[in-house]
């Protein structure tokens, strides 16, 4: 696990692309909706999805517009965690001071008292990782009178249904938002946007590469375009065309 702060903006982008711009995506705008009336709520929101369809890069950058108001504090599971390494996290996201405390109820103490002194936005990214102890350990936090905790779970396959199997959590989630593969409509409006490269490409080539190798997945639209990036600076060329894709896609392909 690793927790803090948000990230910066630069680490936004699944690759370091010059010139990548954060657009705009009918998802990305109802998520800045869903987190404003959340937070103002105090309440908990469920962000759920496949991978690389854009969930953490839309509630990171949205949270980041709200950090000079609003104390937000994010913990990322990357295996199976248990309650003691949640309160551990939860210690030095918080910059509490002091060594972590040995016993439980203490521990349980501190952090409540923490979570008490001023409202406090919680992110629990890649949370289709915690147990049933952990999802009830945080919903024990929130359900605090005194906590002023809003908690923001974003997880890929499985979050949703981690969740909805905890009766007593799943029924205080305020807001739910599942976040799809872009349409093939979506595909035109967002890519151009996306990086100047498909600016000026032809939206033949550009439906050509998602139906390929994107398939509608944010992703997947950030390799191919880096790579194909690099095609059009090593051949001079100026503009994406079939010849550029298909190197491209050789690049995308697993070898058998």
């Amino acid at each position: 696990m690793t927790g803090g702060h948000l990230p910066p903006a630069p680490t936004d982008h699944y690759t370091p692309l010059p010139d990548a711009r954060l657009v705009s995506t009918q998802a990305l705008l109802t998520a800045r909706e869903n987190l404003t009336d959340t937070i103002e709520a105090r309440a908990m929101m469920c962000v759920h999805g496949g991978a690389g369809f854009g969930k953490t890069m839309a509630v990171t950058s949205c949270l980041r517009a709200l950090e000079p108001t609003e104390d937000i504090r994010r913990i990322t599971f990357h295996a199976r965690a248990t309650t003691r390494a949640v309160r551990h996290e939860l210690h030095t996201a918080l910059d509490l001071p002091g060594p972590p405390p040995r016993y439980a109820s203490e521990f349980d103490h501190l952090l409540k008292t923490a979570l008490a002194t001023h409202p406090r936005t919680l992110v629990l990214d890649e949370a289709q990782w915690l147990q049933s102890d952990q999802l009830e350990y945080v919903r024990y936090l929130w359900d605090d009178p005194y906590t002023q905790l809003a908690a923001i779970f974003v997880g890929g396959e499985g979050c949703h249904q981690a969740l909805t199997r905890e009766p007593m959590l799943s029924s205080r989630i305020f807001i739910w938002q599942r976040f799809t593969r872009l349409t093939p409509n979506e595909i035109l409006q967002t890519i151009p946007l996306y990086h100047p490269i498909w600016a000026d490409a032809d939206p033949d080539h550009i439906t050509y590469a998602d139906s390929r190798a994107a398939h509608g997945n944010f992703r997947n639209w950030a390799r191919l375009t880096t790579l194909t990036h690099t095609a059009l600076k090593r051949t001079g060329r100026t503009r994406v065309d079939q010849e550029v894709l298909r190197w491209v896609f050789s690049k995308l392909t697993s070898p058998h």
